[in-house]
């Protein structure tokens, strides 16, 4: 059986972000102290159980603010893949990646407008959805190794260019400093969760270029205040991208000896 666990990663205590359409905006913190005796891991949600305990932490942020929220499909489509942070058996973070596909995406609605222009435009989106991260876990590593893991599924692997999310109008300023996201779409009633959202794009070939600058070096977050310094360096994602591959590789040759 091939391991969903991607990789392990230290955790020290850093401000998140609790979701993308309806969390808190989080404040910086200058004290930032790094701590190598905890530890993380990102993992796909391959099981319903561990999709069961994505969809509470899912629940239990998005409900604390009055927010509607669905459980995650026992049986996800092809189309989406659940990350979950994992400290020992407790799940501190999840973020969903949906892939543009005939059936569409979330956020065609309600940016049908803007998506149809990026297809037009030859443009191959994705989107991260149910962004959800525990409140007792203050961590900008977390966050980032969830954006990073979830990037190389997206770009590296599946080849996607573009990445769209919608987020509370008041968090926009902090997606556009800290990741480099530009606003398409002007605020809208998110139905799903009965929220005001703005629809933002990030262009990976930026997240690229800062991920090959800044990443795997957090103390360049003393100057630089974007989250990329705690994204993975150069030569861990591409660790990670061989790993993956790896694992593709197994199930294949697994599935094929069935």
């Amino acid at each position: 059986m091939v391991s969903n666990t991607i990789i392990g990663v230290p955790l020290e205590p850093q401000p998140i972000l609790k979701s993308m359409v309806c969390g808190d905006t989080p404040e910086e913190d200058p004290q930032d102290v790094e701590s190598s005796l905890r530890l993380f891991k990102i993992r796909s949600a391959d099981s319903e159980g561990q999709r069961s305990l994505a969809s509470i932490l899912i629940n239990r942020m998005y409900a604390t603010r009055g927010y509607r929220t669905a459980p995650l499909p026992g049986r996800p489509p092809p189309t989406r893949i659940t990350l979950l942070a994992c400290e020992h058996d407790a799940v501190i973070g999840t973020i969903t990646v949906g892939f543009d596909s005939p059936a569409g995406l979330h956020v065609d609605d309600p940016f049908g407008c803007e998506t149809r222009r990026l297809r037009e435009a030859g443009r191959r989106m994705c989107e991260f959805t149910t962004l959800a991260m525990d409140s007792v876990v203050r961590s900008k590593r977390v966050l980032a190794s969830l954006f990073h893991v979830a990037y190389i599924f997206a770009h590296r692997m599946m080849g996607f260019d573009s990445l769209l999310i919608e987020v509370n109008p008041r968090h926009v300023r902090y997606y556009e400093r800290m990741l480099g996201f530009q606003v398409i779409g002007e605020q809208r009633l998110n139905r799903r969760v009965n929220a005001p959202a703005v629809l933002l794009c990030l262009d990976f070939s930026h997240a690229q270029s800062q991920i090959e600058k800044l990443g795997g070096q957090p103390e360049l977050a003393l100057h630089d205040r974007s989250l990329y310094p705690y994204f993975f360096s150069v030569e861990d994602e591409a660790g990670i991208v061989g790993r993956l591959k790896r694992a593709e590789g197994d199930a294949a040759a697994m599935a094929q000896a069935a």
